[in-house]
């Protein structure tokens, strides 16, 4: 076998998530389903591996992917990308489709990913050219409570309180940036930008629900710090709507370092041990 990557971006917008569902419209199924009519491989071709599997509503720009296709593929990867780019519907785009180097792995191998959140504080209705892609609330945000608040949340802890629950899953993550700006004052645009290792289930969204709750001055500095150490699910916390939260970029190591990173990041991770699971 030979694997593949394959960079895309995808307005989620009309799609059940990225992960393939029995009679749902998702990412995965879209493109595993055209990626097996131009291989001719439909009923052996092995399941796209997905950097970061977003839900229901949640877009993507710099989303990353892996595919094992049979040595001699019939198309060439450059080939593939182009002809994808004549069949898929409009709301994905494949950007490139390449040769992976030994080691890669679009989900272990990646170090860190990039999130983007974009709310409309506003009674006014968003520009209509965002309104897919920004969540709004009709009364006006302060930017400044909300990077304070967003500070006590960064660094290597247990974030069980902002994710879903998964048996098996670890909660334990490294958030390295949390910032928040007004894109543009005249428009009431806000975005929010999140780094981490790794994101759990909800998390985004819950890390944003918790900051806007201090942002509306209905929650203070001293309740982010309570759910932050909290070691379970806070009912207190709401998560905010998929539509605007966006995938913005994933980050790889050299090639030279892919094979230890995947190694590294398929270990049981604790806050002793700076590895995930």
């Amino acid at each position: 076998m030979t694997r593949w990557r394959i960079d895309l971006a995808y307005d989620g917008t009309d799609f059940a998530g990225w992960a393939a569902q029995p009679g749902q419209r998702t990412v995965q199924g879209v493109l595993e389903e055209w990626l097996g009519r131009l291989l001719g491989a439909a009923e052996t071709l092995p399941k796209l591996t997905v950097a970061g599997r977003t839900d229901a509503g949640v877009h993507a720009q710099g989303q990353v992917a892996h595919l094992d296709v049979p040595e001699g593929a019939r198309l060439p990867p450059k080939e593939v990308a182009r002809r994808l780019g004549q069949v898929l519907p409009s709301d994905i785009v494949v950007k490139a489709v390449s040769e992976a180097p030994v080691g890669f792995d679009a989900r272990f191998a990646a170090i860190w990913r990039r999130y983007s959140y974009r709310i409309w504080d506003a009674v006014s209705r968003p520009d209509p050219l965002l309104r897919r892609t920004v969540t709004q609330f009709p009364e006006p945000l302060d930017i400044d409570a909300m990077n304070q608040a967003a500070m006590q949340l960064l660094g290597l802890r247990d974030f069980a309180a902002f994710c879903k629950h998964r048996e098996g899953a670890t909660t334990i993550r490294e958030l390295r940036v949390f910032s928040i700006v007004r894109a543009d004052d005249a428009c009431r645009t806000i975005e929010a930008t999140l780094v981490a290792d790794a994101f759990c289930h909800s998390m985004v969204r819950s890390l944003l629900g918790a900051v806007t709750q201090v942002g509306f001055g209905r929650r203070d500095l001293d309740w982010i710090c309570q759910v932050r150490d909290a070691t379970s699910r806070a009912s207190s916390v709401p998560v905010l709507p998929p539509h605007g939260l966006t995938l913005a970029e994933v980050g790889y190591p050299s090639d030279a370092d892919l094979t230890a990173r995947v190694g590294a990041a398929r270990n049981v991770r604790t806050l002793n041990c700076c590895e995930e699971a």
